[in-house]
């Protein structure tokens, strides 16, 4: 087995849209020593969406007048320009953040699975411990060294598959390749944002009857924050579903267990039962990749602690982009939120290698270098 050691200023963990984006970043700021480290391709999550998903936040070319598109992770790119469409797929999606990396020379080691992280005392670093290939094999391992390491791995690769006693008789959405390839005529999916309204929508489509059953009745949610409510597109979708007679909508059951018996499932709240002749859906969400070094954080609530920089307020040096920052009530989930906080990123650690970040100001001029958390707020008056 052999093993190799290398030095850099920067570690990325995740060739996703996080991990790209502030990959870009890093290449504004003029910092080279850097690499991604992917354990399987760019874009590897949006290339398992299910063949029918679309990304539910519109892409329109814009950035001419000073709004980028809100799938953009780079300055003056465009998906809908690239695909002239306003909600790409998985697949397309990944394609766009193939041609970013290429643009850009991104330095990526694809195939590479972090295997351990470990702080070095006194601030001094990390080390990496990597191995190509499959986790398991003996495959060439590495270990790395750095000053810095921003996790980027993202959550889609991590999908909560035992929320309760039973789950293992479901299929989660995740696991989907195609909603054409479920035998059956009818459904029950648990789970009532936006991946439970996609799966429902979507065997809606293809003629199938399908029963939601959400815990509250996100459907009915007002909130203007779509991280906590659901978005106009899968509302829309819903309601034409709904209107077809395709979908029956149960709100406020906690299902607390899903059992096997003759010719199918029962789905179990505390007073009521739904009988499923089809393995039920999961639409139960997915867990923080943080879980995976999770002793470098400090945890509140089940989210990890961060500064105001978004590094780890237990382990200095270590920085987190993507869907799993938090910071109080203000969630970054979305790629037009969590994209903001890149610059932020970036901006510290070119101040502590000592590297002019006046670059970064192209990033503020078009809104996404959000370093003042106090503007945030999801009021509309109408």
């Amino acid at each position: 087995m052999n093993k190799t050691n290398e030095r850099f200023d920067v570690v990325i963990v995740g060739a996703g849209a996080a991990g790209i984006g502030c990959a870009v970043v890093l290449k504004y700021l003029g910092i080279e020593n850097f690499v991604i480290l992917e354990r399987h391709q760019v874009g590897a999550s949006f290339k398992r969406w299910a063949e029918e998903m679309r990304f539910i936040t519109p892409s329109f070319p814009s950035h001419g007048f000073g709004l980028l598109d809100l799938n953009a992770v780079v300055l003056n790119t465009s998906p809908a320009l690239s695909f002239r469409k306003e909600h790409l797929s998985g697949k397309e999606y990944a394609l766009y953040l193939e041609t970013v990396a290429e643009h850009f020379q991104l330095p990526i080691k694809t195939e590479t699975n972090v295997k351990t992280i470990a702080a070095l005392p006194q601030g001094k670093g990390f080390v990496l411990e990597t191995s190509k290939g499959e986790l398991r094999s003996r495959s060439a391992s590495a270990s790395l060294r750095s000053q810095f390491v921003i996790w980027a791995a993202g959550e889609f690769q991590y999908p909560n598959l035992n929320p309760f006693p039973g789950a293992e008789f479901c299929i989660h959405n995740s696991q989907i390749r195609s909603w054409k390839e479920l035998k059956g005529k009818e459904f029950v999916v648990v789970g009532g944002y936006e991946s439970g309204v996609d799966a429902a929508s979507n065997l809606a489509a293809l003629g199938k009857k399908v029963k939601l059953i959400d815990r509250q009745s996100s459907w009915l949610n007002l909130d203007s924050d779509p991280s906590v409510s659901l978005s106009p597109y899968s509302l829309k979708r819903l309601e034409i579903a709904y209107s077809m007679g395709r979908v029956e909508l149960i709100g406020e059951q906690h299902i607390e267990a899903i059992k096997a018996v003759k010719k199918g499932y029962v789905v179990e709240s505390e007073y009521e039962q739904w009988f499923s002749s089809t393995p039920p859906i999961l639409c139960t969400g997915f867990n923080s990749s943080l879980k995976q070094i999770a002793p470098l954080f400090d945890w509140t609530n089940g989210y990890a602690a961060l500064t105001q920089e978004d590094e780890s307020t237990l382990t200095p040096g270590l920085f987190v982009v993507g869907p799993s920052v938090r910071h109080g009530d203000i969630i970054f989930c979305f790629i037009y939120k969590f994209r903001q906080r890149f610059a932020v990123v970036g901006n510290a650690i070119a101040q502590r290698l000592g590297i002019d970040p006046s670059p970064l100001e192209a990033y503020r001029r078009e809104g996404l270098f959000l370093d003042d958390l106090s503007c945030c707020n999801n009021d509309c008056v109408c």
